[in-house]
């Protein structure tokens, strides 16, 4: 691996976003009708490699409900707006009204409302049908409150998302979660993360999780490197963890972890990028609360934006230009990656000559200016 000086004292590596790499092509090309695009984790399987993130922008009620009969791994976050609401509608609604000087300090305010369990039992149970995976997702500060009672109204996948989690955490004060026991205590299998390289992601999978999360939520709506100085570029990022999922797999005599992109999935060249790098699937926000139904009516924001003390995103406006299902399964009517994404990986993959995910994440991939 190549390192470059800093001054005297410091040595760097050279990492890379998805923007610098792309896929080559093979010699043989496939049709695209005989790409399959399924994707398992645990017990369950989605026809698409695609988790809609558990963000308010994109995931209420109503629409995870949507996105999940499209096929995909829809997680509504248990900690929003429609857990601390009974209607979260008129807040939706104001916050998409809101000037953009008054947006973070107004959003902070109605997300102070207190989490209710009983509302985050019932938003498990209404999302329940035959054939649809309920997904919730909380933070690894209030896992241990919020997972018994989801894991209770009938979850059948929990994810624990933050900017940066560990299997480790350190404290003077209070009792931190201990992630290897949590997750050995539940049945309900585990998406973890974010994380970043490959010695936090090996930590993260001995933790016994099905998945990790591989990045910090985000970009259109994140902005840790601004606040906390922190950014890791995601094709790097992505190709350590898988590197780490490999070596874990001879270390557990065979044990898979999923590989999850969370960040920079703006569009569905981003998307191909990430599951050649090695993802098994992606996190998709900001290409999903462009919908016109999607809850964020055009904006897009993450829960880092809301934090009480130190917010880190921002409410960001990104249009509409089509329905979810139109943005997941097309047609598409503008050329620039934020339509039919499903249809855009089936057709890379075909085009590289590749029918299946697994195969796909052999593909050569090159540096680009």
């Amino acid at each position: 691996m190549t390192e470059y000086d800093l001054g005297r004292a410091r040595r760097l590596r050279r990492a890379y976003s998805f923007d610098e790499v792309s896929v080559v092509p093979s010699r043989r090309t496939r049709d695209a009708a005989d790409v399959d695009l399924s994707w398992q984790i645990d017990a369950y399987r989605f026809a698409a490699p695609i988790m809609a993130a558990p963000v308010d922008s994109v995931m209420s009620p109503t629409s995870a409900a949507q996105v999940a009969d499209l096929g995909l791994l829809a997680v509504l976050n248990l900690e929003g707006l429609w857990s601390r609401y009974e209607d979260a509608d008129p807040y939706l609604a104001e916050i998409a009204e809101l000037p953009d000087a008054e947006a973070t300090s107004r959003m902070q305010h109605i997300y102070r409302r207190p989490i209710d369990p009983d509302l985050v039992a019932r938003r498990v149970h209404d999302l329940q049908a035959p054939g649809r995976v309920v997904a919730g997702a909380v933070s690894p500060a209030r896992a241990a409150d919020l997972a018994p009672v989801a894991v209770a109204a009938g979850l059948d996948l929990l994810v624990i998302r933050g900017t940066t989690v560990s299997a480790e955490h350190v404290a003077d004060s209070g009792e931190p979660i201990d992630l290897k026991r949590f997750i050995g205590d539940l049945e309900t299998p585990v998406i973890v993360g974010g994380c970043a390289n490959y010695q936090a992601a090996l930590h993260l999978m001995r933790t016994g999780a099905a998945g990790v999360l591989v990045g910090f939520g985000g970009g259109a709506a994140h902005r840790s490197a601004n606040v906390l100085g922190i950014r890791v570029p995601m094709a790097t990022a992505v190709a350590e963890v898988a590197e780490a999922r490999r070596d874990y797999m001879d270390e557990s005599g065979g044990r898979y972890v999923h590989v999850l992109a969370d960040g920079s999935m703006g569009r569905s060249g981003h998307m191909v990028r990430a599951l050649a790098c090695g993802a098994d699937a992606v996190v998709v926000g900001s290409a999903l609360a462009r919908g016109t139904d999607a809850p964020g009516r055009g904006y897009h924001w993450g829960p880092e934006a809301v934090h009480p003390a130190l917010p880190r995103g921002a409410r960001v406006h990104l249009g509409t230009v089509g329905t979810l299902a139109e943005i997941v399964t097309g047609p598409s009517r503008v050329a620039d990656g934020t339509m039919n994404v499903t249809g855009a990986i089936r057709k890379a993959m075909a085009t590289a000559g590749y029918t299946d995910l697994k195969e796909f994440q052999r593909v050569e991939v090159v540096l680009g200016d």
